[in-house]
């Protein structure tokens, strides 16, 4: 079982931003910038790719509503998209608040955020939903 498996079926503990029948988004505890939120198909498939067409039809209309609310609460001039996949073997999406091309190097400067910075932030997100 992968950390995001356990982190679906509640057994660690996430700052939950939204959540359907097929996806969970949460707050990165580690993230590259304020707001950055992963979101994660409740089946444990390795790579974006291999999942069923059906998840990737329906992953990015998931992920819209809550990079709108992402832009609004931290005022950056996008928020973007990486998948990556290689610190844990289930796919996800990063996504990330950027301002401008000096932002693209943005998983090489992690943060490391509080527990009471992770809640505002999710409120804060929260909010715009």
């Amino acid at each position: 079982m992968t950390l995001f498996s356990k982190i679906i079926a509640g057994d660690i503990p996430s700052f939950k931003i939204a959540e359907s029948a097929l996806f969970l988004a949460f707050l990165d505890i580690n993230p590259a910038a304020d707001g950055h939120t992963l979101v994660v198909p409740k089946v444990e498939i390795d790579a974006i790719f291999d999942l069923p067409v059906s998840y990737l039809a329906e992953i990015l209309p998931f992920c819209q509503p809550i990079a709108a609310a992402i832009k609004q609460a931290v005022g950056c001039n996008r928020v973007n998209l990486l998948t990556i996949g290689f610190e844990v073997p289930h796919a996800h999406i990063h996504l990330i608040p950027m301002n401008g091309m000096q932002d693209a190097q943005v998983l090489a400067k992690k943060n490391k955020p509080s527990p009471a910075e992770l809640a505002a932030m999710q409120q804060k997100i929260l909010q715009y939903l």
